[in-house]
């Protein structure tokens, strides 16, 4: 079924190669074109991640060389369109894809995996490695599209799920999270972090979250039972919020937290990665984990069937996601600034 666009063009805001946010420009370019298996998403709204700004910088580096300029995955191909979280409208659907999925609210799954099955592994990501949702149409498989109608979330809340709460919700199920137990949570302000307390809290565990003492109230209303401030002694806080132990960290920050706080991992305990903004070369007590049968693991967002786990949340609005502002598609370079002060609570969110 083709497009049912009177144009066959589309405003996007693409990287023209790695560098500042100068490289974002805004260009009309052709409404990308449905294979059988796609569907045509117009974009309602996309949440800016930090993939976003490490992607257009090529921060990401590549095995055993940590300093190359790299995207997520590798070599980007320019110019590329950024944007991994989009909820929008079915608008056109492929010639294998029923149509009763046109007009259809949804979310797309934004990872590209290695497998078809459901634990499969994310290798590829909508914005780095095809092109994503910094414009007013976008192209799905249609088996990565989640229909969301019925959700009484906003289009902007559905928008700041897939990359945020879906790393969230799979740090949580890799770190086997149950209820009861205590959870560690660091960089607790930002859009994984809220999502990360608000999982963690909805899963029954008691939730110890790091913030900036400016944050720590939003941090404290997104569901934190205890808010500790990053700008004292973390690990001294860490010891009298929970003197018995933390039975899972969830960090986004890595760096110096991880060798101060493996030893405070109780017996069995899982400290689970899935971002460095602390710094990627740490340096750890191998001992901590041996003699008290610790884990680290690392977690790159999420397999379908945490994303479909997240789509449940999601329809039954046990998330609350949190906006902190929004820009207008022509601003993303603004938008990716705000993003980069870190002076915001949540998620920001632009509309095409």
């Amino acid at each position: 079924m083709n497009a049912p666009q009177s144009t066959q063009f589309m405003r996007a805001v693409r990287i023209t190669g790695h560098g500042g946010p100068e490289v974002l420009e805004p260009a009309d370019v052709a409404v990308p074109a449905l294979r059988a298996d796609e569907v045509l998403v117009q974009v309602s709204s996309v949440a800016l991640n930090n993939t976003d700004l490490w992607t257009r910088e090529g921060a990401y580096g590549r095995p055993g060389n940590p300093g190359a300029t790299s995207g997520w995955r590798g070599p980007i191909d320019f110019p590329r369109i950024q944007g991994a979280d989009v909820a929008g409208r079915v608008v056109a659907v492929g010639d294998a894809v029923e149509d009763s999925l046109v007009g259809r609210r949804v979310v797309v799954d934004p990872a590209i995996y290695d497998s078809e099955g459901p634990d499969a592994n994310p290798v590829g990501l909508m914005g780095s490695e095809r092109d994503g949702g910094y414009a007013e149409y976008v192209t799905a498989s249609a088996k990565r599209v989640h229909d969301v109608t019925e959700s009484p979330l906003t289009d902007d809340q559905l928008a700041a799920l897939p990359t945020a709460y879906g790393t969230a919700l799979g740090m949580i199920e890799r770190g086997r999270l149950g209820k009861g137990e205590t959870a560690l949570v660091s960089g607790a302000s930002g859009g994984v972090g809220i999502a990360l307390v608000q999982i963690a809290r909805a899963r029954g565990a008691r939730v110890i979250a790091i913030s900036s003492g400016p944050k720590m109230d939003a941090v404290r209303a997104a569901g934190a039972h205890e808010v500790i401030d990053r700008a004292g002694d973390v690990a001294e806080q860490i010891r009298a919020a929970a003197p018995e132990g933390i039975d899972v960290a969830l960090d986004v920050v890595a760096g110096e937290l991880v060798s101060a706080g493996l030893p405070l991992l109780r017996e069995g305990g899982r400290w689970v990665i899935a971002g460095a903004l602390g710094g990627y070369d740490v340096a750890f007590d191998v001992r901590r984990l041996y003699l008290h049968n610790a884990q680290v693991i690392g977690s790159a967002m999420h397999t379908p069937t945490h994303f479909e786990l997240l789509m449940d949340l999601a329809r039954r609005a046990e998330v609350d996601p949190v906006i902190a502002a929004t820009f207008p598609l022509e601003q993303a370079a603004r938008a990716q600034e705000e993003l980069a002060r870190r002076g915001h609570v949540g998620k920001i969110v632009m509309h095409p």
